[in-house]
């Protein structure tokens, strides 16, 4: 992906307002797209199926949560005119490359299993084996980044792809006809509250890479400084959103199953929520839901990981389409040899929220740094949200890695 000549048109005012608009709506997809993926979809199913209705009360925490995190990372790297690690390199020589080492093998862990999740999906579909369409889909993600358009058509793909596993949800969550009331209620007062979903939520939609994806799409796109804040404000809540609306759909067609007693199967929790709510036909739609958020979220790490990094090396610059490229091979290579059980899916995005806290206390520092920000004034309020995130991420992500982790495994 080349982003010079995007950058070059901002910077001339070539933009039109309608190309701006598209850039800001793709990095909002681009960065919901990446939360969306195979382990969102069961980390969902599994946390409704444990929580039942107050699963709820955890989507609405996270949310607001997430737009802490995100409104406060995204409109340091829009002011700075800087990648996330270029930042942290500013503020402390070095920790920039200590960040980068984590998003990036964080971002590996989590295509690998979004590889394996196209697979499934065009297994579903089409009958395929899940290696062969794991190989196939990484074929269609491939060829995206060999294309001269490659960011704009990035932005388009993440764009429809996003809005068909919306609104196929959406069916299969009124066929299974929810109690919707009791959900309602118990996101407000719940019966219990899980730290393990909260923390395993917000590192799926926020920790690690996920958060970083929209910002640094904005850079590329030319979207930056002081005078683009209400845009690219408006862009990051517009990705929350995004995967919120995806998330309580999700929950509502797992709650509907569940409300009625039936028996989800473990070794594909949303796959059967699917099936018993819609039958086969929900099994289908299924394979287009879970390819579509596999394929964006292997299109969104490989991206957003590499951005990571392509800043330290000139080769890398250079050649960074060839980089994203090796990424997405080297995760396709993995899922073949090993392949991935869904605790490992649960405890990628637990581990992405112990990240969190790092990330985003390295942003909140920097906002105050002149020799990052200049003149900018970070607003208190803006502040003290996120650094309330940041706390709470680490007291849960503490509690969750030593008391409610290792019972994944046991």
């Amino acid at each position: 992906m080349n982003p010079t000549e995007e950058i070059k048109n901002k910077a001339n005012g070539k933009m039109s307002s309608k190309s701006t608009w598209s850039s800001l709506l793709g990095a909002a997809f681009l960065m919901a797209t990446s939360a969306i993926g195979p382990g969102f979809l069961t980390q969902t199913t599994v946390f409704t199926q444990k929580l039942a209705a107050s699963f709820g009360f955890v989507i609405l925490i996270s949310i607001l949560l997430d737009i802490g995190a995100q409104t406060n990372v995204w409109r340091i790297i829009a002011v700075s005119e800087k990648r996330g690690q270029d930042i942290a390199n500013a503020l402390l020589p070095g920790l920039g490359y200590f960040v980068a080492v984590l998003i990036v093998f964080g971002g590996l862990a989590f295509n690998i299993g979004n590889i394996a999740g196209a697979g499934l999906g065009l297994n579903v579909v089409t009958g395929v084996s899940p290696v062969t369409g794991a190989i196939i889909s990484a074929v269609v993600a491939i060829t995206i980044f060999l294309l001269k358009d490659a960011g704009k058509l990035m932005d388009r793909v993440t764009l429809i792809a996003g809005s068909i596993m919306i609104v196929l949800t959406v069916y299969v969550a009124i066929t299974a006809t929810p109690p919707v009331g009791e959900a309602v209620a118990k996101s407000f007062v719940p019966d219990t509250v899980d730290m393990l979903a909260i923390v395993t939520l917000v590192g799926g939609t926020v920790g690690g890479y996920i958060t970083f994806a929209g910002g640094h799409r904005l850079l590329d796109a030319g979207i930056r400084g002081k005078k683009a804040i209400p845009e690219v404000t408006k862009s990051s809540v517009s990705g929350i959103l995004v995967t919120g609306v995806m998330r309580t759909v999700l929950f509502l067609a797992a709650l509907g199953v569940v409300a009625k007693g039936l028996a989800i199967d473990p070794s594909n929790p949303p796959a059967s929520v699917f099936k018993l709510a819609a039958g086969d036909i929900g099994y289908k739609i299924f394979g287009i839901v879970m390819w579509a958020a596999a394929i964006t979220s292997v299109i969104g790490a490989a991206y957003t990981s590499v951005s990571f990094i392509r800043t330290f090396n000139d080769k890398i610059e250079k050649n960074q389409k060839w980089v994203i490229i090796s990424f997405i091979i080297i995760s396709t290579f993995v899922f073949a040899a090993i392949g991935k059980p869904v605790n490992v899916l649960i405890l990628a995005g637990a581990i992405n929220g112990l990240i969190l806290p790092i990330t985003l206390t390295t942003i909140l520092i920097a906002a105050y740094k002149k020799n990052i920000v200049g003149d900018y004034k970070h607003p208190l309020w803006m502040t003290l949200f996120g650094a309330a995130v940041a706390l709470m991420m680490t007291y849960m992500g503490g509690y969750t890695l030593i008391n409610q982790i290792p019972k994944l495994f046991s």
